[in-house]
């Protein structure tokens, strides 16, 4: 089977991955405007072979030797007949991935709708959801992403100034989770307050609240809220929301947010399973 070659880095869909890959707000509006996301990478292909959101496939010649890439290919289009298929010269992979012997494939998938809806018109958000207050770090949110789909949080919402939900690094340390989950980003404090539905918790150092003695609060829906590397959770939240610290040895100053987030989810998950 022949696919279509791009030989040229002037070519109008080589350009369009490599804004989708830039970072910051420049990135973020590329992905708002095209409507897609780039998957970077055999493990996250793999993760969406099937789903028919996976619109367009990127590979090489090399990578087509490689039998996992090629069975993915192959996989895909079976079920997918319609997904557009391009050929790179192994040349343009230089240009087109940061990571050394980085494997010769990436997808182009269409954002999905929670993702695309405007929050002001979300009336309500009913449920557990997972509340990100500017987390800045694309590891931590990609991590969180990845423990909230573990823990079975399915609803995020990341507000303004959060590393964006898909943008290559934090697709990459989410390792598909975003597939499981209705992912919310842009929200102001002011939108999280009229739609979500469940009580607020915020993790925060200096809570007189301990995680570990909440009990029928977390049998019920919770929003949990996780703040930044720097500031913790912003004033406007924590005023609306019940503070819940996480027992550590007084020696340690503080956890780092991912961890932070993965002992309350699954607390909550332990609360509610016993």
């Amino acid at each position: 089977m022949g696919f279509d070659i791009i030989s040229s880095k002037e070519n109008p869909l080589f350009k369009e991955v490599r804004l989708l890959q830039a970072t910051g707000s420049k990135g973020q509006k590329a992905r708002l405007a095209s409507g897609q996301a780039l998957l970077e990478g055999i493990h996250l292909v793999q993760t969406w072979v099937g789903d028919p959101s996976l619109k367009t496939l990127l590979t090489s010649e090399v990578g087509l030797h490689n039998a996992e890439i090629s069975e993915a290919v192959y996989s895909h289009i079976e079920i997918c007949p319609d997904t557009k298929v391009y050929q790179l010269d192994s040349a343009l992979w230089d240009l087109l991935s940061d990571l050394v012997n980085a494997p010769h494939i990436a997808g182009l998938l269409e954002l999905p709708k929670s993702t695309l809806t405007p929050p002001q018109s979300i009336a309500t958000l009913d449920g557990d959801v997972v509340i990100l207050d500017r987390v800045q770090d694309a590891g931590n949110v990609g991590s969180i992403l990845r423990t909230a789909a573990a823990a079975g949080f399915t609803k995020v919402i990341a507000l303004s100034g959060c590393a964006h939900l898909w943008s290559t690094k934090v697709l990459r340390a989410g390792m598909g989770a975003h597939r499981l989950l209705d992912l919310y980003e842009g929200w102001t404090n002011q939108q999280v307050l009229s739609a979500v539905t469940a009580p607020l918790m915020a993790a925060t150092a200096d809570a007189e609240q301990d995680l570990f003695s909440l009990k029928k609060e977390l049998l019920h829906p919770v929003a949990w809220v996780m703040g930044s590397e720097g500031q913790g959770v912003s004033d406007d939240l924590l005023v609306q929301a019940k503070g819940v610290s996480i027992p550590i040895d007084p020696r340690v100053e503080s956890l780092n947010v991912s961890t932070a987030a993965a002992v309350c989810l699954f607390e909550t998950l332990r609360v509610r399973r016993s």
